[in-house]
């Protein structure tokens, strides 16, 4: 098969660019200032935001805000169960957290935040691929009505949210450039890529492996390019999940 070639080849019929199912249910905690159920395929995770009045100790006297993540995963969220991480996070849920929490800070004005921390909680029920990008997906719409709270409980004049992140995952299959794998593409992977992207369209990060080989920079831009259509989606579910 030639490089890049869109011939639909997957498993569930989708075509190389084609999402899998998305829903984005709010509203789903009742405790939290903001939350979100994100069902993407048979991936399914809970992300909840929490607000606090006070930042770290190294942001206090800025009048800035802060916001921060953390992942976590089911012990049957997989097919086999997973221990829990209860003293110590693992290098790999660090590195996850860090890229949602990266991602989810250029949704919002710090400045416009005043002294409070929000942190999204990120809890995977169901693994089939592509949960760090769903958090991202579905922590932005838990984020924009934590940030709706504050405005409406801190007296902020206006909502400090200022754009939604989207996020995706994709990569090379049997030579194919591909969006959205499943944890069964995923595994059998040449390249594993993770885009994450602004609602303007502008890039927030880009991360690619050669997992089992390597890639050409075509491929590369095939796949960002790709990436992008689909972010482009995932933000119009976004705005439709908020009423927007």
């Amino acid at each position: 098969m030639a490089e890049g070639s869109m011939e639909t080849v997957r498993a569930d019929g989708r075509a190389p660019g084609e999402l899998r199912p998305v829903t984005l249910e709010r509203g789903v905690g009742l405790y939290a200032e903001g939350s979100c159920l994100i069902t993407a395929g048979r991936t399914k995770v809970l992300c909840t935001a929490s607000v606090e009045q006070g930042v770290p100790s190294w942001r206090k006297g800025r009048g800035q805000g802060w916001v921060t993540a953390e992942y976590g995963m089911l012990p049957r969220a997989t097919d086999t169960r997973n221990k829990r991480e209860r003293k110590e996070v693992g290098g790999r849920t660090q590195e996850i957290q860090r890229l949602i929490g990266r991602s989810l800070r250029a949704c919002v004005d710090f400045a416009a935040m005043g002294e409070w921390q929000i942190t999204i909680d990120c809890d995977v029920l169901q693994a089939d691929g592509g949960t760090r990008t769903a958090s991202i997906t579905g922590g932005a719409v838990a984020l924009y009505d934590a940030c709706a709270w504050l405005q409406q409980r801190a007296g902020l004049s206006a909502s400090p949210f200022r754009q939604f992140v989207g996020a995706i995952s994709g990569g090379i299959v049997d030579g194919q450039v591909v969006l959205d794998l499943d944890y069964a593409e995923d595994k059998r992977a040449e390249v594993d890529l993770n885009v994450v992207a602004r609602e303007g369209g502008g890039l927030i990060e880009v991360q690619g492996t050669g997992e089992h080989g390597d890639f050409t920079p075509e491929q590369l831009t095939a796949l960002v390019g790709l990436s992008a259509g689909a972010i482009r989606e995932l933000n119009a579910r976004q705005r439709a999940a908020v009423g927007g």
